[in-house]
């Protein structure tokens, strides 16, 4: 029986070997993100924001932890949205209860977008349950075995941010 993650995917051939290759790695990471984004729709439904607005807001959040105000061009740059989009979401979190919009203390026609109070721990009762059984799985490993994985982590962050879009290609 192939371990959780075996190669049997149309993207990479099967291996025939018990032990796990290079390839099973790389079907179990993607069979990960396809239960990771499984979960975060089941998430953003149940709290009924779109996959942008939870990214907006989480960023917001960590801001917010770290005393830094964000103008909404900001965070329309760190998304990757376009400014009409951007006051679309704001304005969705806004009426939601999720953010306010406060003024910019040395900039009159400036605004920062903050997360309002509640909004961190309804964010944090959404995900709690998952966040506790993936630190669970963190915290089973050995130190080698931890060692390793955020080796490889990181190895695969950085192929990932090295892929640039072909030339004449324009993103979507």
């Amino acid at each position: 029986m192939k371990p959780y993650g075996a190669s049997e995917g149309y993207w990479y051939p099967p291996t025939a070997d018990a032990q796990p290759r290079a390839v099973d790695v790389i079907n179990a990471l993607r069979e990960f993100r396809t239960s990771e984004s499984a979960m975060r729709r089941r998430t953003r439904s149940s709290a009924a924001m779109g996959e942008t607005d939870l990214l907006a807001l989480r960023y917001l959040i960590d801001a917010e932890a770290a005393g830094v105000g964000v103008r909404p061009t900001e965070l329309a740059g760190r998304l990757g949205i376009t400014s009409a989009s951007m006051t679309s979401l704001v304005d969705r979190l806004v009426a939601s209860g999720y953010v306010t919009r406060v003024p910019h203390p040395s900039d009159r026609r400036a605004v920062l977008l903050r997360p309002t109070p509640g909004a961190d721990e309804e964010v944090r009762d959404n995900l709690n349950q998952m966040h506790q059984r993936m630190l669970e799985a963190a915290e089973s490993l050995s130190p080698e075995e931890l060692k390793a994985v955020m080796h490889f982590l990181v190895c695969m962050r950085e192929a990932v941010d090295s892929v640039d879009i072909a030339p004449g290609v324009t993103a979507r």
